[in-house]
């Protein structure tokens, strides 16, 4: 014969509380004395229980998930865009360890509010609409968008909406959502006053892409600080934050500015790439040219030599911006708040 499943009146037994309680502490109703929920949550540990997720979804109204929604511009159809075109944008997400630590940062922050994401892929018209019709339909509380395009529509579909979201990294069209972000001018600030106190004085830099903001703005920030030392032009080329593209930037910088001594790379993947080239082309790094990256990513420890770069702190970024959707999904706060963060530059070997 089947033991019966542990009860709300079971806990409230053990625990020495009534029931009502236990429904509160299970509810996550903030109004209980902590003590209280300390008592009531080894109750639930000694007899077993599991709350009712589609009762308790009744009762608050949450879902206790979220969508982790990683988005792009893409303006082809569905029916444009081909299954290996949509594996494609999947894979050069997966790719980059910068998603990796967004996932890290949002799980640290939700699992132990007893919250969990939900990733969705929103690269064409079609499946930005099945985001925000899984949202409306109750699917989740919110989302958290990464969007990897200046002109990423989705942000202004989820505002129109008035769906609870939040996006890492300021949108490139004003919207009244709110974000986290870097002070990505004054990471390339801190980039060129490194390569200048190094002694470097022909500098280049491999962007990001130039349509995308935080790329205009570490190249901005990298410009306007060797301009304010004498330095009135710097060789750029564009990248595409991905190993191949740094490798082909670099090449390019090389053999149009075969005596440069200094390069300041928008990520750590294209400095990966371009101290390939460079060592490829029998130049040592650091001591005929110096790298700076930007992310401070896993790349940066395991490249060779290690990676001087410019520290995102994107798993606090991504725990700040799970937080506010939080605070957005449960009232606390109403209006758009934007938080941006410090970069800080990491001294290693490349430079």
């Amino acid at each position: 014969m089947s033991r019966q499943a542990p009860t709300l009146e079971d806990v409230a037994r053990e625990a020495g509380v009534s029931r009502a309680t236990v429904s509160r502490v299970v509810n996550g109703v903030r109004n209980v004395d902590p003590a209280i929920q300390d008592l009531v949550r080894r109750a639930i540990e000694r007899t077993g229980y599991a709350p009712n997720q589609a009762a308790r979804q009744l009762v608050t109204r949450r879902t206790t998930t979220v969508a982790l929604v990683v988005s792009g511009a893409g303006d082809a159809s569905e029916g444009d865009a081909s299954a290996s075109e949509q594996n494609a944008f999947a894979a050069r997400v997966f790719a980059d360890p910068f998603f990796g630590r967004v996932v890290g940062g949002v799980v640290g922050r939700l699992r132990p509010r007893g919250m969990h994401p939900v990733l969705m892929f929103a690269e064409t018209p079609e499946t930005r609409q099945e985001v925000v019709s899984y949202l409306r339909q109750g699917g989740a509380d919110g989302a958290l968008v990464v969007s990897t395009h200046p002109d990423d529509p989705l942000p202004a579909l989820l505002a129109d909406a008035r769906l609870p979201a939040v996006l890492f990294a300021r949108p490139g069209r004003p919207v009244p959502l709110s974000y986290v972000d870097l002070a990505h001018r004054e990471g390339g600030r801190l980039a060129a006053e490194h390569l200048l106190a190094r002694g470097c004085r022909r500098i280049a830099t491999v962007a990001g892409p130039l349509g995308v903001t935080a790329s205009q703005e570490r190249l901005a920030g990298f410009r306007d600080t060797l301009a304010r030392h004498g330095d009135p032009y710097v060789p750029v080329a564009e990248g595409g934050f991905t190993v191949d593209s740094g490798m082909a930037a670099m090449t390019s910088l090389l053999a149009e500015h075969p005596d440069l001594d200094g390069v300041f790379t928008a990520n750590d993947l294209m400095a990966q790439g371009a101290i390939q080239v460079l060592r490829d082309q029998g130049r040592r790094v650091p001591q005929d040219v110096a790298v700076v990256g930007f992310d401070d990513s896993s790349v940066a420890v395991t490249c060779r030599p290690r990676l001087t770069t410019v520290r995102q702190p994107v798993e606090d970024m991504a725990s700040t911006m799970s937080a506010l959707l939080d605070d957005h999904i449960a009232g606390r706060r109403t209006a758009p708040t934007s938080v941006i963060f410090d970069p800080e530059l990491v001294v290693r070997d490349s430079a």
